[in-house]
């Protein structure tokens, strides 16, 4: 199974793709309805508005048959955690091994950002094609590997 952080995922499409060629279910997970194919493999889980609500549904269903796709370091780490395979939507592979140096890097980067009263240090970089392909391509090799459960 797929599970994606999907309040503001920009590859589903991707997803959708890769999911109907495995025959692979997904579920998309967010606060708010969104539009998704009417197909037997995607549907959708609305969560509500409370704080990580949609994280915790996500954490909650994710194990060692399960990909999570999630921006959210966080969210990733506990995942991990639940032995989940988890990737980024620019294809990057959250590890057990490399996830504790992100989560030291996003709790410095809010510390600094806290500190400079609004004047912004800049953000992630915008969404590519290079980024596309490099998701599409991760996922694949994820679901390939991906233990049937």
């Amino acid at each position: 199974m797929i599970l994606v952080d999907a309040d503001a995922c920009p590859v589903k499409e991707e997803i959708y793709k890769a999911a109907y060629r495995h025959k692979c279910s997904v579920r998309l997970v967010a606060n708010q309805y969104l539009r998704h194919p009417d197909h037997p493999l995607i549907s959708m889980q609305m969560v509500d508005d409370g704080f990580d609500a949609a994280d915790d549904a996500i954490a909650d269903a994710a194990g060692p048959s399960t990909l999570v796709i999630t921006a959210d370091i966080l969210l990733a780490e506990r995942c991990i955690a639940a032995g989940a395979v988890v990737l980024g939507h620019k294809g990057d592979r959250f590890t057990a091994n490399s996830i504790g140096a992100q989560v030291a890097t996003r709790a410095i980067m809010a510390d600094l950002r806290a500190g400079l009263d609004g004047q912004g240090i800049g953000g992630a970089k915008p969404f590519s094609k290079a980024d596309r392909s490099a998701f599409s391509n991760a996922l694949e090799s994820a679901l390939r590997a991906l233990p049937v459960g």
